[in-house]
């Protein structure tokens, strides 16, 4: 498995193991789980349907404490809500409510720290993605594409290292899901944030990643990590690349052992 052992890494699975406990018994969900993610990389974890793949982000997030092996972040073990992360979900989220200004600073509210200087900063990226027009407006008054750029926003708002994406786009129609795919990349790459983003979608991952980690059916655990070699290309001219295809039909077949 490739690493980048001449750099240290911000965050870090070392042996780790997660076991669940219920009333009727105990359920081994990772085993021996190690990776590594580098500042600036965009990573990708894919892995079959129900194998745990969320449980990575817990597990990062210090949401969840690991059975066995440890986790660091900047090499040191992981704290809940530590301010270095910023979790982006499924769906955008977004208060019905409040308008889209006021979904933006509901993370400085939480931090309490709905400075002028933090406003500000919150605002600037609103206006520097394309969400200027539209900080009076309400969630239903937007787009789907426009509400997931919104959620993307309101997470940076808190100004965090590292971002936790889970299946970001997996709610959106097929044609909106390539936009705002473009749109979260360039916004991520442009602000120089590390990212980690968990799916099922084979050609997603393949499109925005530096590297993709396999993970096996559970007990989850890393069977395969691949360096993509796109560089800086954009989703869209990804999926045009003649090595798309051979990327698709390895990690195709990886996921289907």
């Amino acid at each position: 498995m490739h690493e980048q052992s001449n750099r240290t890494p911000v965050l870090q699975f070392r042996d780790v193991c997660l076991t669940y406990h219920t009333k009727t018994g105990e359920t081994l969900a990772a085993q021996s789980m190690s990776f590594s993610v580098y500042e600036g990389e965009f990573i990708a974890v894919i892995g079959p349907s129900g194998c745990g793949k969320t449980t990575v982000l817990s597990l990062a997030a210090g949401l969840l404490k690991p059975s066995a092996g440890e986790i660091l972040v900047y090499g040191k073990k992981p704290r809940r809500g530590a301010d270095c992360f910023g979790y982006m979900l499924q769906k955008d989220e977004l208060f019905p409510w409040r308008t889209v200004e006021e979904n933006i600073f509901l993370p400085l509210e939480i931090q309490h720290n709905r400075s002028p200087e933090a406003a500000s900063k919150a605002l600037s990226l609103a206006e520097k993605y394309g969400l200027g027009g539209f900080l009076k407006h309400y969630p239903d008054q937007l787009s789907g594409g426009m509400r997931q750029r919104a959620a993307l926003i309101r997470t940076l708002a808190a100004q965090p290292n590292i971002l936790l994406l889970d299946e970001p786009f997996s709610a959106l129609d097929y044609q909106t899901r390539l936009t705002v795919c473009d749109d979260v990349y360039n916004i991520i790459r442009e602000e120089k944030k590390t990212a980690l983003l968990v799916t099922h979608d084979i050609s997603e991952a393949i499109s925005v990643a530096d590297r993709v980690f396999v993970l096996s059916a559970r007990p989850a655990r890393v069977i395969a990590s691949h360096t993509l070699g796109f560089g800086g290309t954009v989703p869209l001219k990804r999926r045009e690349s003649p090595q798309f295809s051979g990327w698709f039909e390895t990690l195709w077949k990886e996921l289907n052992l």
